[in-house]
C-alpha cells in the first residue's frame, strides 16, 4: 500500500507543481473560480463528500452529500436555527437546504467572486433570496460583527485554512452564546506516541482564549512518516492547502476558545465511496471534456484523485466531524 502511494505521488509530483499561484489566497479563489462549473454540472450544488452509511440502501451520489448535511445537523444536535453563516460556501448548496429546513437566515462568504456570484444567482432562482446572501470574504476575517449567528457551519473548507488557530477563533467569535460549531473537514491521523518530530518543525499554536488573552497551544512532538508528508504534499499543490492537521489539534483549539461539549467523530468509512465515484464521473465522457474546457487547475484537481484514494485507504487522511458549543 505505502509502495503503491510513494509511486503515485513520484508520478505526480512533477504535475502539481508545475504553474502553481504562489499566494495561497488567490489560488484557491482561482481554482474554485475554474473548477466549481464543471463540479456543478457533474455533480450538482452540493461541493463536498457524500455519506454512505455501512451496510446502507444503496443512492444516488447527490442524496448522499444531502445525507451528510442531516448527518452533520444530527451529530452536533441541531433541530432549529435562526442565523447562519455558511464558511466557504461554494455554490451555497449547504445554505440553501438548511435555510428550508429550518426557515433561518444564512450569510455565505468564500474567496472565489464565481462561487459567491453563482450561489446568489441560484438562491435568486429558487426564491430564497430574502433568506440567504453569499459574498467575498476571508474566513480568517470574517466580515461579520461579533454573536451574529446560532449555528456557526463549515462544510470541508477547514482544509484550506492556513492558521487553524485563527480559523477557530473566528468561528467562536461570531457565534452567539449558546449557538452551535460545526467543522467538517479532512485531517490527517491523529499521531502516535513516540513520532519523533524535527527540531525544526516544532512550532506553537496560538489561539484566544474567552477572556480575550493571547494563550499559546503547543503541539505535540510528532510528525508524519516521510511517504505520508510527501503524498499530503501533491495532494496541497493540487488543492491549494496548507498545512493539515488531526481532529486532536481541532479539539484542543475548540477548547482554548472556551467552547463546550465539544464531540469528534470519524467519518473516514462512512465517505469511502465517494472519491471512487468522483474519479469514475471524471473519466467519462463528458467529464473529461470538461476537464480540458476547465483548465489545468482543475485538470491537476483530477490527477491527485487517486492520492485522496489511496490517503484515505492508508488511514493517512481522515474525514472528521468537530462541533461544539458558546457557553451562553
Amino acid at each position: 500500500m505505502v509502495a503503491t502511494a510513494t509511486l503515485l505521488d513520484n508520478l505526480m509530483k512533477p504535475l502539481t507543481s508545475l504553474n502553481k499561484v504562489a499566494d495561497l489566497k488567490q489560488g484557491i479563489a482561482e481554482f474554485y473560480d475554474e473548477s466549481s462549473a464543471l463540479w456543478e454540472e457533474m455533480w450538482g450544488e452540493h461541493m463536498h463528500h457524500g455519506f454512505y452509511p455501512k451496510g446502507g440502501a444503496p443512492k444516488s451520489n447527490q442524496q448522499a452529500q444531502i445525507d451528510m448535511i442531516e448527518e452533520a445537523l444530527s451529530f452536533a444536535g441541531i433541530t432549529k436555527a435562526g442565523a447562519m453563516v455558511d464558511v466557504g460556501c461554494g455554490i451555497g448548496g449547504s445554505s440553501r437546504y438548511i435555510a428550508k429546513k429550518f426557515g433561518c437566515t444564512s450569510r455565505g462568504i468564500t474567496l472565489s467572486p464565481k462561487q459567491a456570484a453563482r450561489a446568489n444567482e441560484v438562491t435568486s432562482r429558487a426564491g430564497l433570496a430574502e433568506k440567504a446572501s453569499f459574498q467575498v470574504g476571508d474566513a480568517l476575517a470574517q466580515p461579520f460583527e461579533d454573536a451574529s449567528f446560532d449555528l456557526v457551519w463549515s462544510m470541508e473548507s477547514g482544509e484550506h485554512m492556513p492558521d487553524k488557530a485563527k480559523f477557530v477563533g473566528e468561528l467562536a467569535r461570531v457565534c452567539a452564546p449558546g449557538g452551535a460549531v460545526i467543522v467538517v473537514t479532512w485531517c490527517h491521523r491523529i499521531l502516535a506516541d513516540g513520532e519523533s518530530l524535527r527540531e525544526e518543525e516544532v512550532f506553537s499554536r496560538r489561539a484566544v482564549d474567552n477572556d480575550g488573552a493571547t494563550v499559546a497551544i503547543a503541539a505535540a512532538a510528532t510528525a508524519l512518516r516521510g511517504e505520508e508528508a510527501s503524498l499530503l504534499e501533491r495532494i496541497c499543490e493540487a488543492y491549494y492547502l496548507p498545512a493539515w492537521c488531526s481532529v486532536a489539534d481541532y479539539e484542543m483549539l475548540f477548547a482554548a476558545q472556551g467552547l463546550t461539549g465539544i464531540k469528534t467523530a470519524d467519518w473516514s468509512e462512512e465517505v469511502a465511496p465517494f472519491w471512487g465515484a468522483v474519479i469514475q464521473t471524471a473519466l467519462s465522457g463528458a467529464g473529461l471534456l470538461g476537464l480540458l474546457k476547465a483548465g489545468w487547475g482543475t485538470i491537476k484537481g483530477a490527477l491527485v484523485m487517486p492520492l485522496m484514494a489511496q490517503g484515505f485507504q492508508m488511514g493517512l487522511i481522515k474525514f472528521n466531524i468537530i462541533t461544539a458549543r458558546k457557553p451562553l
